[in-house]
């Protein structure tokens, strides 16, 4: 199992080059062309979600990226730091923001759940994170 890991400060401008990064493992794990630009848009909306929420409760922690390349699939986990609702708890930030913040979280993971057809989302009071998963299929090795 190969793993490519990325970690960038949480700013609008550095999710291209997270897209870029994932599009070039994707690719090289084996995941068939024609998905890749899903892979691209899904990562987009989950590092700008993570990129949100770390501006909007002022955390200075870098945004994770894990690219893992497994036998038969490709997997991308986007990692955050930021506090979420726990079921059964308050909503994390102040109360006037919150409806809408947790509206626009809910707009993103459902954009990204319309583009991966396997994904897990955990949240917790110290981050979240969305596991995406591709069927992959790795090159042949060329016999030397």
């Amino acid at each position: 199992m190969a793993t490519v890991e990325l970690r960038f400060s949480a700013l609008p401008e550095h999710v291209r080059t997270a897209r870029l990064v994932a599009a070039a493992v994707a690719r090289r794990a084996g995941v068939d062309e024609a998905v890749l630009d899903e892979v691209r848009l899904a990562v987009g909306e989950a590092c700008s979600r993570a990129v949100g929420l770390h501006q909007s409760h002022d955390i200075t922690a870098p945004v994770k990226v894990a690219l893992i390349e497994d036998e038969k699939q490709f997997s991308i986990e986007v990692g955050d730091e930021a506090p979420h609702a726990v079921v059964g708890g308050d909503t994390p930030g102040d109360a006037d923001n919150g409806d809408a913040e947790m509206e626009e979280d809910e707009m993103g993971l459902a954009v990204i759940s319309g583009l991966v057809d396997d994904v897990e989302v955990s949240a917790g009071k110290n981050g979240g994170l969305i596991r995406m998963t591709w069927p992959a299929t790795p090159p042949a090795v060329a016999a030397v």
